[in-house]
């Protein structure tokens, strides 16, 4: 498209020039002849016009893969906390010494552990697999953004049916362009990794 609108302009000129030279002082001439060649700036022009869709493409690949990272972290680390409460570890800690004993060790780089946010449920032993509540929360804020739920931590014991669920707010930094992997009013993306077990005997 820019070629052809480039080319045309080239050929209208250079009949304009040849037309009415003999009419046009000589100077304005050259002047008229030169433009008609010119070509610097043309590539600063397009690529002026497609640098930003390319960088936000760019962008959105990177903060894509970065999130199903995260994602992919947290399920690990959920699943290995776990093992904890399922050999019967878990009793001796409080969900404060949970998260800095056994969760934030796991915790590689893509994390801050103390946004992290844990919830062990005990349903007993007279419920089954299907009666245990995996369903993501809704969060609640204060006028200050932080998160106002209280969370359980409850190591049950053996042969009880455990559900461990850790959350994560994920920031999303490409709203205003229309690609949004947010699920929450704030903006950010609730990530969450559900371990079911029962605790052995």
């Amino acid at each position: 498209m820019l070629e052809q609108t480039r080319n045309g302009w080239s050929a209208l000129l250079t009949f304009a020039t040849r037309t009415l030279g003999a009419h046009l002082p000589a100077r304005f001439a050259k002047l008229v002849a030169r433009f008609s060649v010119a070509r610097a700036g043309t590539v600063a022009v397009e690529f002026g016009l497609i640098a930003i869709p390319f960088f936000l493409i760019i962008m959105a690949t990177v903060q894509t893969a970065i999130v199903y990272m995260a994602e992919q972290e947290l399920e690990t680390i959920t699943e290995q906390a776990s093992r904890y409460i399922l050999t019967n570890k878990g009793s001796s800690y409080t969900q404060t010494t949970f998260a800095n004993n056994v969760v934030c060790p796991q915790v590689v780089a893509l994390f801050d552990c103390n946004k992290l946010m844990i919830d062990l449920e005990d349903y007993g032993t007279g419920t089954s697999f299907s009666d245990a509540n995996t369903s993501t929360p809704k969060l609640t804020f204060d006028s200050n953004g932080n998160v106002t739920n209280q969370w359980n931590y409850t190591s049950g014991s053996p042969g009880d049916i455990m559900v461990l669920r850790i959350m994560y707010q994920w920031p999303i930094f490409l709203k205003p362009f229309a690609y949004n992997l947010s699920n929450l009013a704030n903006g950010n993306r609730l990530m969450m990794a559900t371990a079911v077990f029962k605790d052995e005997p």
